[in-house]
């Protein structure tokens, strides 16, 4: 697989130099240099999840894994399902969050950590990345205890749930987590800081574990196939998918998905207030306001990193863009919308709710929707009580780290500070 950087195209790279690069130069993402379509699209939908995605997986990368390597990478990442729940009649959630770490983020998570662990075959990396919430917890879970690999998260302090953090900042070991006084973009702009400091990233061998990194993204395309996969044949072309968009990862994957021969109709990005993408879509400017904290706090993202490939695909003809809205969902509607999941039967979190709304808003009679359930709801605990008015119980995996210790350090929003304690933590690691 030849990827080359959206910022500068005379950087062409593999797919095992994109994975442990991350970024490019510039801090360009890489993107596919050719996205050829999937053949017998209708066979592939009739195999089990794993084997599916050793199909898919193998077609996208091509031969920079082996046959073996990557159907070993893929059973060990993909060990849990994803199911498709139907909340009404042509309206369905796809569960993402069946996963260690409860969230549609373990599948690229745990995708990259074998990819990563399989290709830099015991070399001293370490794995700097921001989260919102999720993402933080898929890789410290994914990465945790692999020799060779120290893990640095940054998040906002205060600004993602209780729950959320203790996922990932009781695990200790090769896993060290930095609270951020600032907003995930904040903490994006740190990343981004730390790999134009080419010493610095030299030095610790610096890599990305966010969705900006192409093994996550390729690992997320899996799970569209896998909803189309439960649909009857009879509906698939009729599918809408609504996604729950901050960092936009998510929906580029999905984009792809299409690009290669996925069956559906059109796809919903669904924000809450921090809309910039849903803006652009209809007025075709730019123009990001300053990131508001909500209660959907894993999409508090006014500058998705991951646009810039979604616009690759429309500009290079890939997908047409009327296959793409956007929708906003404010505080008010998300809880309507939790609460009219919570009528229908089925207990939601606030970023699912979002998706609900809009697809809600948006679909047509004669369509199917699909709504991402990217976080099961009991990791919004405080929120989904306060907004339904019930108990939610805790799952075994939140229940056991939510009275442990927490290792995380407090720090500026503030690169020089961030610098100096990596290089006080990792130097006589790397």
């Amino acid at each position: 697989m030849k990827l080359f950087n959206l910022k500068d195209e005379k950087e062409i790279v593999s797919f095992d130099q994109a994975v442990k690069q991350g970024l490019g130069k510039n801090q360009g993402l890489f993107f596919p240099s050719e996205l050829k379509a999937l053949e017998n699209v209708n066979d592939l939908l009739e195999l089990p999840l794993v084997e599916r995605s050793q199909v898919i997986l193998k077609h996208l990368i091509g031969d920079d894994l082996t046959n073996e390597q990557l159907d070993n990478i893929i059973q060990t990442a993909f060990s849990f399902d994803a199911p498709l729940t139907k909340v009404d009649d042509n309206l369905y959630c796809l569960e993402l969050f069946h996963g260690p770490t409860l969230a549609f983020k373990d599948f690229g998570g745990r995708f990259m950590a074998q990819c990563l662990s399989s290709i830099a075959q015991g070399e001293s990396i370490t794995i700097l990345t921001a989260t919102s919430g999720d993402t933080g917890a898929a890789v410290a879970h994914a990465f945790h205890k692999i020799p060779g690999i120290n893990v640095v998260i940054l998040y906002p302090k205060g600004k993602i749930s209780l729950l959320q953090e203790k996922l990932f900042t009781t695990l200790g070991d090769n896993i060290h987590t930095v609270a951020i006084d600032g907003d995930f973009d904040d903490c994006q702009q740190l990343v981004k800081q730390s790999f134009d400091d080419i010493s610095f990233k030299e030095t610790l061998h610096l890599n990305s574990a966010n969705s900006i990194n192409i093994s996550r993204l390729l690992a997320q395309v899996c799970y569209y196939f896998e909803a189309v996969a439960q649909v009857p044949e009879s509906e698939r072309g009729q599918v809408v998918f609504s996604v729950p968009s901050g960092n936009f990862g998510n929906l580029t994957a999905g984009l792809i998905a299409k690009t290669i021969g996925l069956p559906v109709k059109r796809f919903i990005a669904a924000t809450n207030l921090n809309d910039t993408v849903p803006r652009y879509l209809k007025t075709g400017e730019w123009s990001p306001n300053p990131t508001q904290a909500t209660m959907s706090n894993a999409m508090d993202v006014s500058r998705p990193n991951n646009w810039p490939r979604v616009e690759a695909l429309i500009d290079r003809g890939y997908l047409s863009k009327d296959v793409l809205s956007g929708d906003t969902i404010d505080e008010e509607y998300t809880q309507v919308a939790m609460r009219q999941l919570a009528q229908a039967g089925y207990v939601s979190e606030p970023h699912a709710a979002i998706a609900y709304k809009a697809l809600k808003r948006q679909l047509k009679e004669d369509e199917v929707g699909i709504f991402l359930g990217t976080a099961h709801p009991a990791k919004f605990r405080d929120t989904v009580e306060n907004v339904l008015g019930q108990p939610i119980s805790l799952p075994q995996a939140l229940a056991e780290c939510a009275g442990q210790e927490s290792f995380s350090v407090d720090l500026d929003n503030d690169f020089s500070k961030l610098k100096s304690h990596m290089l006080s933590l990792l130097t006589s690691e790397c």
